[in-house]
Formats: C-alpha cells, structure tokens, sequence
C-alpha cells in the first residue's frame, strides 16, 4: 500500500518510495511496478501525475484525480507557482547557504536555465578515512529549486562538487562504493519533503510534507542527527 499524504476530490498525494518509478518507461525494463498503476489499483479509479519525481527520488508525488485538476496543476508546476523543498545528504560541507545558478542541457542539445538555493542543515564528520582524507564529510541540505528540469538537483550538486550519496551517474563512485560495501545502502539520499500550492477548485493554500524514508533516515542516524 502507498502512503497517502493527502487526498480530496481531486488530487492526491503518496510519499513515493526510493526505487519506484513514476509510471512506465522504455529506459527502464527491469521495473514491474509503478506508483501511477498501483496508485490507481489502491484507489480504484483514475489518476494522473502532474510532475516527476526520479525513480531514485522518494517523497511528495501529486497526482489529479480529474482532468479538471490535471490541467490546472500542471499549468502550476510548468510557470513555477509551486513551492516546492528537497532534503539531501550530500559529501562534504557545505556553506550555510547557497545559490546555485548553472543551466543544464537537454539530451536534445537545448540549453535551459536552471536555478536552485540552499541552506545547510547539519554537518557530520565521521573518522573514515576515504582517498586522500583522513575523514569523510557530509551534510544534510535542504534544496529549494525554483526551476523543475530533469536531474536538475543531482547536477547542480554535483557541479559544485558537493554530489548527492548514492547517486548514479552524477555522484561520486568512491563515497557510493563505500556506502554500499560499509552500510549495504545505495539508495540515492535525495527527498522531496514539501510542496505549497493554490488548490486548483477552492484556491486555498494546500501545503504537503512528506516523512523521511526509513532508508533516508538510517543514514540521518549514522551520521548521528537523530
């Protein structure tokens, strides 16, 4: 069964687990599940995504349950009226804030801009020595991009070299090597905690959090924030 967050009469949101894919892809054969066909097995009727979240991705997933919403959401999400929060672990530390303006390209070749703040949560330092260092560092961040392009979050963490654990192929081999061989965790630590937005019909705030995953959170415990 998928975790409900929220739900009326016309939209509804799970937190997807990490691994689970949006609906069906070509890139991905090797899936046999998927959070739109059990959404709707759960529910008993029709719904449709009006985002994306990556397969690798856990967290707040919006679904409409009418054309009607469907259309109006994703007008939302396409002119950035949506709030929208991620919390990532990612290697090293990293500044109490931050900004992140880097555009990213298409698999087309079309260059998008591509804009995402940060602020720093918490910091770990564990006495694992890893390459060079006698250390290894991490930090938890909380992610607001006010842009919604593919792998948008994976690559501009990664640009500034401070790339998300666990992920693959924008992240770094040692630290996920090492994550995967130590702690038999390779989950990609990235989590789409909150969305704020008009609701479509009614136009009040609607505001939905989304708990850590248990993956997610054994790692929060590891590096000792619980």
């Amino acid at each position: 069964m998928l975790d409900i967050l929220y739900q009326d009469d016309h939209l509804v949101a799970i937190n997807k687990p990490h691994g689970l894919l949006v609906h069906r892809s070509p890139i991905a054969a090797d899936a046999s599940e998927f959070a739109l066909q059990l959404l709707r097995d759960q529910l008993g009727h029709w719904v449709s995504p009006v985002h994306r979240l990556d397969r690798k991705t856990g967290g707040v997933l919006l679904f409409a349950i009418n054309k009607e919403a469907e259309v109006a959401m994703q007008k939302q999400f396409m002119n950035g009226e949506i709030e929208k929060r991620y919390l990532a672990i990612v290697r090293g530390h990293t500044p109490d804030a931050g900004e992140i303006d880097y555009p990213l390209r298409r698999d087309d070749g079309v260059v998008q801009d591509a804009f995402t703040a940060y602020t720093t949560l918490r910091r770990a330092e564990l006495p694992i020595p890893l390459g060079k260092h006698e250390t290894s560092r991490y930090s938890l961040v909380e992610a607001r991009p006010t842009t919604g392009r593919m792998h948008q979050l994976r690559k501009h963490f990664a640009h500034i070299n401070h790339p998300i654990i666990g992920d693959r192929p924008h992240g770094c081999n040692k630290q996920n090597r090492m994550f995967k061989e130590r702690w038999q965790m390779d989950t990609m630590l990235l989590h789409a905690s909150f969305l704020r937005f008009k609701h479509p019909v009614s136009g009040e705030d609607v505001l939905i959090e989304a708990p850590l995953r248990e993956e997610f959170l054994g790692v929060m415990k590891l590096m000792g924030w619980d």
